[in-house]
């Protein structure tokens, strides 16, 4: 009997599952130009060929990629060993030979196909430097591979082709997807740079380029991850550190990031690195999305864990040069030696696990930085992206996999690489303030010397933001007593800041009650935002460095801070605001409450990303959905910073302004963020609810919402019980197994409490209730056997209904739209992209289209069984045959 398309395709937008069918191994290991291509969008004339899978052949799932001397590629399976391969010549449609699995001592082998002990692997980052393989080890050592995280290098003194010699140049504490990851070769030939996430401890450097007294430094209240990730990861995040081929000496190079996981060096020979986000901030004012980092010497980024990260404007850290958007990112190459035409060979490109895709990154230079502008170059769906390199064929070799997902080797060359001409030397064509930027740089070593701080201090005023920063920082490096009587003669707004910023993370906190004094001399009411910030700043700093100031002093802070706040600024409100909470100005809480309750949302604190929010949904489904859901009632990020704030404020308080503060959380919880969302909303009331009268505690918990929580505080409450599991990666032929031959008796009430505690019911109608996004399910199980919904469930993109499948329309510059064709006319696509508002629709005019094809993914997100146990598997089951019918024949027993 023929299947309905449109309740299969109803199915697949339940639940998730791996989906990693197996295929025969095919000894001749032809060139792929099926499906694995066909799913692939590239910017115009270059060519996609998928070359090999290793994941087919049980050879893992391959993250890092290097090339050695005689121009064959290493790489490395996340969780196991690492391979050789000999790449075909550019047009050849089979590989020259299988990929050679390199033998260590430790090896161990049950038989052929089954290792259990690894001598060498688990690796994040790979470099052929030296005439020697560098391997970062990730891995936390066990009876399968002893060896835990650290930079290894391999050599082979024998010359048989084969390691023999295994060295640690150091270890890392630190393990996991936030652990150690890669490792480039430094742009003079002799340096090894790499990066490692904010789970890696900074082991003891040799030297310094920032200075390693860094704290968490911030004011805010300070509130950590309610559903506890890094909140014992403390400043200064993750790293990036230089050392030599030996690695015998090692030098911090810079710090803040969240979770790079590779870095690049440009023709200029500068540094660039790709950040993460934290997803789970989604909606709040302190998220930060995935950014690309122009690196300099010394440089620090300000992740703080929680809500403490700095804002990207403090003058003690360096802005993102481009904001991209959610996404997982994982390489980051410069295309330099590539045979692509001059636009993309200039060009970084940075890679996005989650969503698919690589930007192509044009860098001008602007002053003492860059000004970037990017489009897509290549995306796929699904396309889970892990690393790339330019190969010595000139072509961009990039590999797909990760967490033990399918994993793939591609190739992508320029049609007419043949023509492409050598690139030709730029010289050295660096603007004057890079100039200056880099002469700063170079005093970052040099011992302590007069000389050096009166060629700093000018620069301490400079226009360009990343040369004040660059003299910050090289003023730290100087003794304070060769340099801290300047401060107090100087005049210079500007310079007054810097110098006090440099002072308060320097100095005796004996000086603080002066240098708060000489920053008061600064009439604060008469400077540009820039300056305020800066001062504001520099405030802040003395008081979390040094501690409560002398009485008198805080009273003239008051004071001084009186007329000034608020302003009509959301940025400078938000410093104004902590800072005066801090100080117990007695007016501070009632001007914070009412810039509270009518704040919205504006650039000076919603910096502007290259992608739109909406344009990924349909990419992953998995973490799609929860963008929708977001962006379905996206939170008031401004509103909730002040609420945040207020829950430190102890003095000047009335009931009718508690009345007002509490009752704003209620509504707050309707808002729609990330995982963390509620938690944060409500650990910054209960925080707040400590300071209210003891017999006005019941009252300002009621009204504040405490009805709608669950237990935990981090979610609101469901009248309903989630699954207990344990999960398992659910196989179809496994599940059918559990289901028909279980004998007992299924409970429905639980298998309507696991409809909606997996989010079925967000999506789809059982017995008129539920959402709307997808069909109604309630004649299910009288149309369909179990395998069929099984299959419909655990495999969704095998068969996808066109009446809810996507369209993916490929621009005319490479890059590409999905989401589900709603309408046409003559001059415009309609398309929608976020399922919780199917009404809110993006228009394409059909000029800038040259394709149109259907998604090969489903809008179902996968993995969705996966959190049940048998018992919760079958329970769900039953409950879908019967189509939420209690009276059903299914539940009569068998």
């Amino acid at each position: 009997m023929k299947k309905n398309r449109g309740l299969v395709a109803a199915l697949q937008v339940l639940l998730l599952a791996s989906a990693c069918q197996t295929e025969k191994e095919d000894e001749s290991v032809k060139v792929d130009t099926g499906p694995k291509v066909e799913k692939i969008t590239a910017a115009p004339d270059f060519v996609v060929e998928h070359l090999y899978s290793p994941s087919e052949n049980k050879e893992g799932s391959w993250v890092a990629m290097t090339f050695d001397d005689k121009g064959r590629m290493i790489v490395s399976d996340q969780f196991g060993s690492l391979y050789r391969i000999e790449l075909p010549e550019l047009g050849m449609d089979t590989l020259a030979a299988k990929p050679q699995r390199l033998a260590f001592p430790g090896d161990e082998w049950k038989d052929d196909t089954t290792q259990t002990k690894v001598g060498m692997g688990y690796a994040q980052g790979l470099l052929w430097a030296f005439n020697s393989l560098y391997v970062m080890v990730n891995h936390r050592g066990d009876t399968t591979f002893e060896r835990s995280s650290g930079l290894y290098r391999l050599k082979d003194n024998d010359n048989d082709d084969q390691f023999d010699e295994i060295t640690l140049l150091k270890s890392f504490e630190g393990d996991g997807e936030h652990g150690p990851h890669s490792i480039i070769l430094g742009p003079d030939g002799q340096s090894i740079y790499l990066v490692c996430g904010n789970h890696t401890d900074v082991p003891k450097m040799d030297s310094y380029l920032l200075p390693s007294n860094w704290d968490e430094d911030n004011i805010f209240q300070s509130i950590k991850d309610p559903r506890g990730h890094a909140t014992d990861r403390m400043a200064p995040g993750g790293w990036i550190a230089k050392t030599d081929s030996l690695g015998k000496h090692w030098q911090l190079v810079a710090a803040g990031f969240r979770n790079t996981f590779d870095i690049a060096f440009n023709d200029d020979d500068e540094l660039f690195a790709y950040d993460s986000d934290m997803e789970w901030d989604f909606g709040m004012p302190w998220y930060r999305p995935t950014r690309l980092l122009h690196v300099t010497k010394g440089a620090e980024f300000g992740w703080r864990t929680g809500n403490s990260k700095w804002a990207t404007y403090y003058p003690d850290n360096l802005p993102s040069l481009l904001n991209i958007g959610q996404g997982s990112p994982t390489n980051l190459v410069f295309a330099g030696n590539a045979k692509f035409p001059d636009k993309y060979r200039n060009s970084l490109l940075a890679f996005d696990w989650s969503f698919g895709i690589i930007y192509a990154v044009q860098l001008e230079q602007e002053g003492a930085t860059y000004r970037a502008s990017a489009e897509e170059f290549l995306s796929g769906a699904p396309l889970p992206l892990t690393d790339g390199e330019i190969g010595p064929d000139g072509a961009l070799y990039f590999l797909t996999g990760g967490r033990k997902l399918d994993s793939d080797l591609y190739r992508v060359y320029y049609k007419d690489h043949n023509n492409v001409k050598d690139k030709l030397n730029r010289g050295d064509n660096l603007s004057e303030e890079m100039a200056i930027r880099r002469q700063l740089e170079s005093y970052y070593e040099h011992p302590a010397d007069s000389n050096v701080v009166n060629e700093v201090w000018p620069y301490l005023n400079h226009d360009d933001r990343h040369v004040r920063y660059a003299a910050t920082v090289a003023l730290m490096h100087q003794p304070i007593k060769l340099w801290g009587k300047k401060v107090f003669r100087e005049r210079n707004i500007r310079t007054v800041t810097h110098a006090v910023v440099a002072m308060a993370k320097t100095g005796h906190p004996a000086l603080q009650s002066v240098m708060l004094r000489k920053l008061m001399t600064v009439d604060i009411n008469r400077i540009s935002k820039e300056n305020k910030i800066d001062l504001l700043r520099a405030f802040e700093l003395v008081l979390y460095r040094m501690g409560e100031p002398e009485p008198e002093i805080g009273q003239r802070l008051i004071g001084y801070f009186a007329n000034a706040y608020p302003t009509t600024d959301n940025a400078l409100n938000r410093e104004f605001s902590k800072l005066l909470i801090q100080l117990r100005a007695p007016y501070a809480i009632e001007r914070t409450l009412s810039l509270l309750e009518s704040a919205k949302d504006d650039s000076t604190t919603l910096e502007p990303i290259l992608t739109s929010s909406s344009d990924l949904i349909m990419r992953n489904p998995q973490y799609g959905l929860d963008i929708a859901n977001t962006l379905a009632k996206t939170p008031p990020a401004q509103q909730i910073y002040y609420a945040t704030a207020l829950s430190k404020a102890t003095e000047g308080w009335t009931p009718e302004l508690y009345e007002r503060y509490f009752k704003w959380f209620y509504g707050a919880f309707g808002y729609k963020g990330g995982n963390s969302f509620i938690g944060f909303l409500d650990a910054a009331r209960k925080l707040a609810l400590e300071n209210v009268p003891k017999e006005q505690f019941a009252h300002y918990n009621t009204i504040s919402g405490d009805s709608l929580l669950a237990e935990s505080g981090k979610a609101l409450f469901e009248n309903v019980e989630p699954p207990k599991g344990p999960g398992r990666n659910w196989k179809i032929e496994d599940a059918l197994k559990s289901v028909e031959e279980d004998k007992g008796k299924r409970n429905f009430e639980r298998g309507k409490e696991l409809f909606v505690a997996i989010r079925c019911a967000s999506c789809h109608t059982m017995r008129g209730e539920g959402g709307a996004i997808g069909p109604d399910l309630t004649q299910l199980g009288t149309r369909f056997s179990v395998r069929d919904m099984l299959e419909a469930i655990i495999d969704p993109n095998i068969v996808i209904s066109d009446q809810y499948e996507s369209k993916v329309l490929v621009l005319n510059d490479g890059s590409s739209v999905m989401g589900r064709l709603v309408s046409e006319d003559e001059n415009v696509y309609s398309v929608s992209q976020n399922p919780y508002a199917p009404q809110v629709l993006k228009e394409i005019p059909k000029r800038d289209v040259r394709e149109v094809r259907v998604s090969k993914v489903s809008i179902m997100p996968p993995g969705t069984l996966n959190v049940l146990n048998e018992e919760e598997l079958k329970d769900l089951m039953a409950y879908l045959m019967a189509g939420g019918n209690e009276d059903s024949p299914t539940y009569k027993g068998k």
